[in-house]
């Protein structure tokens, strides 16, 4: 698939941008920096604009979802937005009965448990991405030469909510699936690849400059879970989108020991959590794949100096990457000061002067 002539990674807007180039592997003096879930409840004027809002109606807000991406951009002077989405919009566009339900996380009102639940899934109608197509129409528009990249969830971590119906530690309806029924858990997660899958192809075609899927409950399974129940179907996301040339970061927590698996899958970038130091990674996937990552977002909750060091750190081993980019290794937590990452992202960038 060639990507559309307005695309900006093919009219020239984002394509020699530092991000761009550090995600494709062309290493920069500093390395760029944004932050996973920089739109999010950290912000005023998000929680302002947002109120009495669902969290899932606004991420089908055009206009709201892309002012909503713009306010960090704004504020932090990050150097890429990222779309303001949520890893379930697939499962809702579905069909679905999903929400976000404050302080617990995505909650299904009818998990997907038994064959007879799996029969009544449905494949997402393209119309149905219409809003998503929109928003990334009007971010990319105002970001102009800044890159904004886009994202989805993993097949594992979506299909962990599909089946528990909401967040769970332990995900015990979910091993207990595996054990006893591995054809429909494949089933199940070869759907949730699929309608992933469409998702970002929409955001890509839309005019994104990178994807990164999200994986936030793999750590959850030893390497050889993963390797059978969950690799398989990250790989059907990303062979599903490989004929689009935009970066893909592949990205997990407590993931140090399947990282190389992850890789394998189909990413052309890795991200680093918090639990795992840039030169562990290097260690583990060699020297010839981008990295991202990977300061502890609680840093941002505490001393200057332990974040300025802890940045420092990352910078410095990230260069022993093929290139690097700077991001924290989990999401912005909602408490943290909106001026500790305002400060961060300018004492990168004055890094580099």
């Amino acid at each position: 698939m060639v990507l559309p002539t307005t695309h900006p990674l093919v009219s020239g807007k984002t394509r020699e941008s530092k991000i761009v180039l550090a995600l494709t592997g062309k290493p920069q003096t500093i390395p760029p920096i944004w932050l996973m879930r920089q739109a999010g409840r950290s912000l005023p004027e998000y929680r302002k604009l947002r109120e009495g809002i669902p969290m899932l109606e606004s991420c089908l807000r055009p206009e709201l979802a892309a002012e909503i991406t713009m306010q960090p951009v704004r504020r932090h002077k990050v150097d890429a937005g990222i779309l303001f989405s949520d890893i379930v919009i697939p499962l809702k566009l579905a069909g679905l009965d999903v929400s976000i339900v404050p302080n617990v996380g995505p909650v299904l009102n009818s998990p997907i448990q038994s064959r007879n639940d799996f029969a009544k899934l449905q494949m997402l109608d393209p119309l149905s991405l219409q809003p998503i197509i929109e928003a990334v129409g009007i971010a990319t528009e105002e970001l102009g030469t800044t890159p904004l990249l886009g994202f989805g969830g993993a097949p594992f971590t979506l299909a962990s909510y599909l089946i528990e119906g909401r967040p769970s530690q332990e995900i015990p309806i979910s091993r207990q699936l595996m054990a006893t029924d591995s054809d429909l858990w494949n089933e199940i997660l070869n759907w949730c690849a699929l309608i992933t899958a469409d998702f970002l192809r929409a955001q890509i075609m839309a005019g994104v400059s990178g994807i990164q899927i999200f994986d936030s409950w793999a750590g959850r399974l030893t390497r050889d879970e993963y390797i059978l129940y969950a690799a398989p179907h990250l790989k059907t996301v990303l062979n599903q989108i490989s004929d689009l040339p935009v970066p893909k970061i592949a990205f997990g927590v407590g993931t140090k020991s399947i990282l190389k698996d992850m890789q394998a899958a189909g990413a052309t970038v890795m991200g680093i959590d918090s639990h795992t130091l840039i030169s562990e990674a290097i260690e583990i996937l060699g020297d010839k794949i981008p990295l991202q990552g990977n300061i502890d977002p609680e840093l941002l909750l505490g001393p200057w100096d332990q974040l300025r060091a802890a940045t420092d750190r990352a910078i410095e081993e990230g260069g022993s990457a093929l290139s690097h980019v700077l991001n924290l290794g989990h999401g912005v937590l909602p408490n943290t000061d909106p001026d500790a990452i305002t400060r961060l992202v300018s004492y990168v960038h004055e890094s580099d002067t």
